[in-house]
């Protein structure tokens, strides 16, 4: 529990509203995303983290290698940037630890305007990660299956928004569920 803790904390101390961790079982994986993606995001088809990018695994892909985790790290904050960073500082800290195949998702928020909306490639691809709704990941049903706060938009100015970001973990011998 040692290292759960530690991870928690460091999202919370990174700005993060809540940080909850579950075993991937408890995460709703629902190919539908796509559909979100295909027909209602402008990132589609530009977007470097983005599932329509040559190369990128299809949502059905991710799930197999996503459940070979033993823990994942949900995120919460009202800005992206916010939850991309709490995510990242996990990610890293988990690496640091032992866990070389800790990986972070979230929206990306690197850079004020992302190279892949002009054609060109990623600045930062080493930092780059997909949302998690991108890789097949009902975050709607997640989020609400533990409680957290989540709601559509009523109207594309509101203001507070509710951002959610993965780190996946293995923690070996640990009680990944520590809520």
């Amino acid at each position: 529990m040692q290292k759960a803790k530690k991870y928690l904390d460091l999202a919370l101390e990174k700005g993060a509203i809540h940080a909850v961790a579950v075993t991937p079982d408890e995460i709703v994986f629902d190919g539908r995303t796509l559909l979100k993606c295909m027909f209602g995001c402008e990132d589609w088809g530009k977007g470097c983290t983005c599932p329509s990018r040559e190369g990128f695994l299809k949502p059905w892909e991710f799930e197999p290698l996503l459940r070979k985790y033993s823990a994942v790290l949900i995120i919460h904050a009202n800005d992206k940037k916010t939850t991309q960073n709490a995510a990242f500082a996990v990610e890293e800290q988990a690496f640091w630890d032992g866990d070389a195949l800790a990986f972070s998702m979230s929206d990306c928020a690197l850079c004020e305007n992302c190279a892949g909306k002009t054609g060109q490639g990623c600045r930062n691809p080493r930092a780059a990660r997909p949302a998690f709704h991108s890789v097949g990941i009902d975050v709607f049903a997640t989020v609400k299956r533990l409680g957290l706060p989540i709601e559509t938009l009523k109207n594309p100015q509101e203001e507070l928004q509710n951002w959610y970001s993965a780190v996946w973990l293995n923690l070996w011998g640990e009680k990944a569920a520590w809520r």
